[in-house]
């Protein structure tokens, strides 16, 4: 294991080193600007779009809002509590604003992704449309470029088992074995049989179950947050300021934080961030090919306040959460620091809060990304090898559960930049068709939209 370890550690620092944070923020910045910023400006429009998407107004297997809601179950998960813990542990308080500055750019990358899924997503031969980078890469970029594709699908089956399988299912079982004394085995156990009751099931009763999990999971959340905050309500000025001077300045030991660099806050701020709101990776538009939508860009603009949400609202307040609470110097990291932070201002119940938080928050991951990796397993091997995918996927929780953490999070660090290497190439070869699409959609008030897809070859 050391030896494995150590070598997925060497490609981890490659992969995630200097070039790949320009490719993640510069892909990001040069969509934000030749959009002209419009997914900023356009923030209120799309939340409009995502309350009236409850119930779908085109072709495809689920809803808008409930396309949105199973992106948002795999993207808010042990990110968003460990994960920023993490950030913040090895990072400083600095590397929260490198989150930010992750999300600012990725809502631009995010709108660009689910645009692309939606007009060249393609009919299965289930009749169910199927789409993400695999698909615009093969659809938009010819058969040149098909080897890209299908090196996105390769990384995003095997990836899946890290990031959205193995990290989520012990981030759950170390979690409860901590708080509550369940052993991981059981834990185990559990979350295969909860899983398989809904994968088995496909995209729609994944979605069903999404779009009642993850709202009622993350309003629950975020109103704990903002109480914890209300606390320290003295200490949010300090711990902002400490956020923005530590982004650009070495931040020194305290207590029981070992001091970070800035390179520090910068890596494991974008590092994290991508793990948390997925933005570039290429995961989401799988998800938001599928959705019952007028046309591509109306899709867009519900699938960029993934992004928002995610990382803007919920690792926001969980990253302040840590630093104003004075946690952040304990020496604690992962999960465990967000449980301190929330169990400092809320004596007997805060660090169980975080405990079901997260389980719930894992599960609804599992599930996203359970649909995720067999769409790509569907994409290279067809529609018949997916019942075993999910059986297998099944399986695989239980060695999540009682696996080694640290090396769950390198592994699932390390696939993630293998992920979003050939989806940010595909983005950036495509950005034209993006702001063409915009361009015509704004220009029409919004009627010029025609629902995306073409025929499976």
């Amino acid at each position: 294991m050391e030896a494995l370890t150590s070598i997925v550690g060497w490609i981890n620092g490659v992969v995630w080193g200097p070039p790949m944070l320009v490719i993640i923020l510069g892909v990001g910045l040069f969509l934000q600007v030749g959009l002209k910023f419009m997914p900023l400006m356009k923030l209120g429009t799309g939340f409009s779009l995502l309350f009236k998407g409850r119930e779908g107004s085109g072709e495809g297997q689920i809803s808008p809002f409930n396309a949105l809601m199973t992106s948002l179950s795999a993207t808010i998960g042990t990110g968003n509590i460990a994960g920023v813990a993490t950030a913040v542990f090895l990072g400083g308080p600095g590397a929260l604003f490198w989150m930010w500055m992750t999300a600012l750019v990725g809502m631009a990358t995010k709108y660009a992704e689910a645009v692309l899924a939606v007009k060249y997503r393609e009919k299965d031969e289930l009749g169910n449309f199927v789409g993400g980078p695999m698909y615009y890469i093969k659809n938009g970029l010819g058969a040149k470029w098909a080897w890209l594709g299908a090196a996105f699908a390769l990384f995003g089956a095997i990836a899946a088992f890290g990031i959205g399988n193995g990290v989520q299912a012990n981030g759950v079982a170390q979690v409860l074995q901590s708080n509550f004394g369940v052993n991981t085995s059981v834990t185990g156990v559990v979350l295969m049989i909860l899983t398989a009751a809904v994968i088995l099931g496909g995209i729609t009763r994944i979605g069903a179950v999404a779009g009642k999990l993850v709202p009622a999971m993350a309003i629950s959340y975020i109103v704990a947050g903002l109480l914890v905050l209300l606390i320290n309500i003295g200490s949010i000025g300090e711990a902002l300021g400490m956020v923005f001077t530590y982004a650009f300045t070495p931040s020194a030991a305290e207590g029981g934080f070992a001091g970070a660099a800035v390179w520090a806050a910068i890596r494991f701020g974008v590092a994290r961030g991508v793990f948390s709101n997925e933005a570039g990776l290429g995961s989401a538009p799988i998800a938001h090919a599928a959705a019952e939508t007028k046309g591509p860009v109306n899709q867009g603009l519900i699938a960029m306040l993934g992004t928002f949400i995610d990382t803007i609202i919920v690792c926001t307040i969980t990253g302040l959460a840590i630093i104003a609470s004075g946690a952040w110097t304990s020496g604690e990291s992962g999960a465990a620091l967000t449980s301190l932070a929330f169990e400092l201002s809320l004596p007997g119940f805060g660090g169980a809060l975080i405990a079901i938080a997260l389980s719930i928050f894992a599960f609804t991951t599992i599930l996203g990304w359970s649909f995720y990796g067999e769409k790509c397993v569907g994409f290279l091997l067809g529609h018949k090898v997916l019942i075993v995918y999910r059986i297998a996927w099944i399986v695989m929780i239980y060695f999540g559960a009682t696996a080694d953490l640290g090396f769950i999070w390198l592994l699932a660090d390390t696939l993630n930049a293998m992920m979003a290497l050939p989806n940010l190439i595909a983005l950036a070869l495509l950005s034209p068709i993006v702001i063409k699409l915009t361009k015509e959609f704004f220009a029409s008030g919004g009627q010029s939209e025609e629902p995306g897809g073409t025929p499976a070859e």
